[in-house]
């Protein structure tokens, strides 16, 4: 396989990345970043839903081996865990950072050294945890990290409750989308992450992630370089809604996409019944079938 450069790079030197910038810099002072449009004014010190000013705010960042294979291979996903989050899953198992906002505000310079610090590392690419509401300073931090030498891909590891007009801001700047789809219903999503309209929005989110980045493609050591990496956590009592969401997954984005249908949900947090149990092997394998059934064979982990 030719070798491989991030697109970011080629933005970087047309001069369009600095226009991005600018445009998501421009977002922030009537924020409409996220689907929650708060439309506060954060390059003044007011914050929204997100509770995150003008500069980004970091709880740690670390070569990262516990993520999808083609992401860790042999030297970790660069992972970047941000502070706060634009939901409120009542069950978190990051609810430190999510919602306590465990961490430290940092400058845009610090956030570029940590993306090189991680590429030093020796990581295969620069992993951004739960990013939504704080791209704009992503953004603002790549051109110095670029300079710095940076050429990893760039993942975006989030919820899926995304604004499709930033999205589009960002194509060509990720490679790598990996959204996690947590329900399949509008009324789950409401009573256990707090935000209306889930379901609508994550599709029209993932279809763009698609559209910009295509299937996942990894190189001839397995690791990723570009597309779509969809994460789907099962909850006890078919509350996540899998079935709608491998339907949505097989018929509007593609049979060949790479899905991590994930088991190891635990109580957290605030987790009520029926969420204050750990999942069956049955509940796991009926998920399973039945993204199979779907024809999504490209299953994270599971062979035939």
């Amino acid at each position: 396989m030719s070798a491989f450069t991030p697109s970011y790079i080629k933005l970087y030197e047309s001069g369009v990345l600095k226009e991005r910038i600018d445009r998501l810099n421009e977002m922030l002072k009537s924020c409409v970043v996220c689907p929650w449009k708060c439309k506060v004014d954060r390059t003044a010190g007011k914050i929204g839903r997100c509770r995150v000013g003008a500069l980004p705010r970091v709880a740690s960042h670390h070569p990262h081996f516990g993520e999808e294979p083609p992401l860790v291979g042999r030297g970790g996903s660069g992972t970047i865990f941000l502070a706060f989050c634009n939901m409120r899953c009542i069950f978190c198992q990051n609810y430190d950072i999510s919602h306590l906002g465990t961490g430290k505000e940092v400058s845009i310079e610090e956030l570029s050294d940590m993306m090189v610090e991680l590429k030093e590392a020796g990581c295969h690419n620069i992993n951004f945890v739960t990013p939504t509401h704080q791209i704009p300073q992503i953004v603002a931090a790549l051109p110095e990290a670029i300079e710095k030498g940076l050429d990893l891909p760039l993942v975006y590891n989030c919820g899926g409750y995304e604004s499709v007009e930033t999205l589009k801001l960002l194509d060509g700047i990720f490679d790598i989308y990996m959204p996690d789809i947590k329900y399949g219903d509008n009324t789950m999503a409401r009573k256990y992450s707090g935000v209306p309209n889930y379901w609508d929005v994550v599709r029209e989110a993932v279809k763009e992630m698609h559209r910009q980045v295509g299937d996942l493609v990894v190189d001839e050591y397995g690791i990723a370089r570009r597309g779509l990496i969809i994460r789907h956590l099962v909850l006890p009592e078919g509350v996540a809604g899998t079935p709608s969401v491998m339907q949505f997954i097989a018929t509007e984005i593609s049979k060949n996409s790479y899905v991590n249908i994930m088991d190891q949900y635990y109580p957290c947090y605030k987790a009520e019944p029926p969420l204050h149990r750990r999942i069956t092997e049955e509940e796991f394998r009926e998920a399973i079938e039945v993204a199979k059934g779907m024809g999504i064979t490209r299953l994270c982990g599971i062979t035939e």
